[in-house]
């Protein structure tokens, strides 16, 4: 059965500067993440103007060999460790549609983005159909609470309910109601829905991929916020410049790594 989860975030910033915020934010995180051969790997990141409208498209790998468990990698093709993502981002809507080679057609990640200058109320930000509206589940976060996450990825300097911004004096964001008050305030929605099929697995594992989608925007978000003194301030120009550096740097990062290892 397929999947639909709409998780619905709540940030303390503009619609407009959430847009340089999460470009900011996925730079850094990919950077933070590549080497040994690992990593992120940007293959296009270039305008786009055709039947979805006009936007950023982006095609990226991400290479996941040591996030499988080691009886895996010793039995699955290297195609099968990959990730495959292509990404529309018209802000503020935007698309992102993830597959895997080695599954091809039996494996999807599509997630319907739209981002709003709400708190969260919106019924149906996506657009979704009425069909897709009776299978969803709304699914609030709250970025001050790391419930779920695991554990080990936590960070203080992460931390939303720790974090002062210098440039803003935004946070921390220690009231349990910051969601209700904050200003200015704006709302990341995302419909998630995941299509895995194998035979007696499907159920099982769309549910844990739910779930992982769920740890990654709690992390990303936390991040996001707590690097506020880092991107506010940003044109998209500067923007589109870092992107362009951090294409080249995690180039070098997985070739040196690729390269030592066949010495």
């Amino acid at each position: 059965m397929v999947l639909i989860r709409e998780f619905r975030i709540v940030n303390n910033l503009t619609v407009d500067e959430y847009h340089i915020a999460q470009l900011y934010a996925v730079a850094k995180m990919s950077l933070s993440e590549t080497g040994g051969g690992e990593g992120v790997e940007v293959l296009k990141n270039e305008p786009y103007d055709d039947h979805n409208g006009k936007g950023q498209y982006t095609y990226k790998i991400y290479y996941l060999e040591s996030k499988v468990p080691g009886i895996l990698r010793s039995i699955l093709p290297a195609s099968a460790l990959q990730i495959h993502e292509e990404a529309w981002n018209g802000y503020p809507h935007c698309k992102t549609v993830v597959t895997n080679p080695w599954m091809k057609d039996k494996f999807k990640i599509v997630t319907e983005s739209m981002h709003l200058p709400d708190r969260g109320q919106t019924e149906n930000a996506v657009e979704l159909s009425p069909a897709e509206l009776k299978i969803r589940k709304i699914d609030p976060i709250d970025i001050t609470i790391d419930s779920g996450m695991d554990k080990s990825k936590y960070k203080k300097e992460e931390d939303p309910k720790l974090y002062s911004s210098q440039k803003t004096s935004r946070g921390p964001l220690t009231d349990p109601k910051w969601m209700e008050t904050c200003e200015p305030v704006m709302t990341c929605y995302k419909a998630v829905t995941v299509e895995f099929i194998w035979f007696g697995l499907q159920g099982t594992v769309e549910s844990l991929i739910h779930k992982i989608m769920r740890q990654v925007m709690v992390q990303f978000h936390r991040r996001l916020f707590t690097e506020t003194d880092g991107w506010y301030g940003m044109t998209m120009e500067d923007l589109r410049k870092l992107e362009k550096d951090a294409a080249e740097e995690l180039l070098e990062k997985r070739k040196g790594a690729v390269d030592l290892n066949s010495e």
